[in-house]
């Protein structure tokens, strides 16, 4: 069983503590060994929002925001963070990333973030996924957090929320 697929047991517990796949017998941290699964066709989309003013929704719109253009960069930023996933979530594979797509839809108040991801290995996607659309979000509010500012400082009406897998999917090679 890899790290990325679904666990269950009959009494339709999905974390039974015996299915647990990254620890050992004694409790003990471990990587899942993937190494004799067949390679898949696998293929992951997640999602997630942004809440801003809408003053700031419009300034990106109209590339007024003194830092450059925030759609680009946040693009850029989704699809390093997807290519570098095994480096910061520390049981996850390196897998070879074949494609990484961002979407980005802009509301009145918000601009949500969908990443899909595709591989063939013998993992699955979704934490890679996850990670273009948190590190994404990140750098939007990273390239607005100049106008987002309240006069002390804080950010009362800026947060990212609703980050979720929205598919995975799997196909023999």
């Amino acid at each position: 069983m890899s790290e990325n697929d679904d666990v269950a047991d009959s009494s339709g517990d999905d974390h039974a503590a015996d299915d647990l796949t990254h620890t050992t017998d004694e409790g003990d941290v471990q990587m899942v060994d993937v190494g004799d699964k067949p390679d898949s066709e696998r293929r992951a989309v997640a999602a997630g929002e942004i809440r801003l003013q809408p003053s700031t929704i419009e300034a990106i719109r109209a590339d007024q925001v003194g830092k450059g253009d925030v759609l680009a960069t946040a693009r850029v930023g989704a699809i390093q963070a997807v290519k570098h996933t095994w480096e910061t979530i520390p049981m996850c594979h390196q897998i070879p990333i074949t494609n990484v797509d961002t979407d980005f839809s802009l509301a009145e108040d918000r601009i949500e973030l969908r990443v899909a991801v595709e591989t063939t290995g013998k993992t699955g996607c979704e934490m890679e996924a996850l990670e273009g659309v948190t590190t994404g979000l990140n750098v939007v509010w990273d390239m607005v957090k100049a106008v987002e500012k309240d006069d002390a400082g804080q950010y009362p009406d800026t947060r990212t929320e609703n980050v979720r897998v929205l598919t995975k999917e799997k196909q023999r090679t």
